[in-house]
């Protein structure tokens, strides 16, 4: 049963999303500059943390060059047209949907040292697959303020751990990163994922499963030709 404080629509959509191991990551009514669709009244992020959507898309998962965005797009696709809503990706266009600016909108996110978002409880184990744009304006619940991680985290190990300090905390060197990957040297990062990224205390019962990282690090090696 939804609770009391929380509109039955939201609950509806929670338990949608949980059936494929993806988690409602927060919502915002969107003014003109925050790049919404025209016409849209509420914006409600979805995204995964840990290893639970992994494990959704591993049982059914699709061929192709990109299967998870092809599994997201399927499901997500689905979700929307169930609820009257427009469903939007990452990862589709140009022109892309500004994510970045949507999570600090709907959920307690900060700018890590990395240059990725870090969240309070999941760290820097989380994404967002997609949003589902609603033409009316929802009611949501209050964004809850939350403590920004990085700020008491004096010995910050994710700049200390890179084995080629790709990461400097004011810049990260994307082509760095990527040669090295491409040697044996690389395996690690390459197969465990980013060895920064898994230097974080914040989170770590979050951390991706191997192969879930693996994917990930492959697809953005694929990215970035020699």
């Amino acid at each position: 049963m939804a609770s009391s404080k929380e509109p039955i629509i939201l609950h509806d959509v929670r338990d949608a999303l949980a059936g494929h191991g993806l988690i409602l990551r927060g919502g915002f009514q969107p003014e003109p500059r925050d790049g919404a669709p025209p016409g849209t009244g509420t914006v409600l992020l979805v995204g995964n943390a840990g290893p639970q959507m992994w494990r959704a898309f591993e049982a059914t998962r699709p061929d192709g060059r990109d299967p998870l965005n092809s599994w997201t797009v399927t499901v997500l696709t689905d979700v929307a047209d169930r609820f009257g809503a427009r469903a939007i990706f990452p990862f589709v266009g140009p022109p892309y949907a500004p994510f970045i600016t949507w999570a600090k909108l709907a959920e307690p996110v900060f700018e890590s040292p990395l240059g990725m978002l870090i969240h309070p409880t999941f760290g820097l184990w989380h994404a967002w697959r997609g949003a589902l744009a609603f033409p009316e304006p929802l009611e949501l619940p209050a964004l809850e303020p939350a403590p920004n991680p990085c700020e008491t985290c004096s010995d910050r190990p994710c700049l200390t751990s890179c084995p080629v300090k790709a990461f400097t905390g004011d810049r990260y060197d994307v082509s760095t990163c990527a040669t090295h990957l491409r040697t044996p040297q690389g395996t690690d990062c390459l197969a465990e994922g980013c060895r920064a990224r898994r230097a974080c205390p914040i989170g770590q019962d979050y951390r991706y499963e191997p192969l879930q990282a693996a994917l990930h690090m492959t697809a953005f090696l694929r990215e970035r030709p020699d």
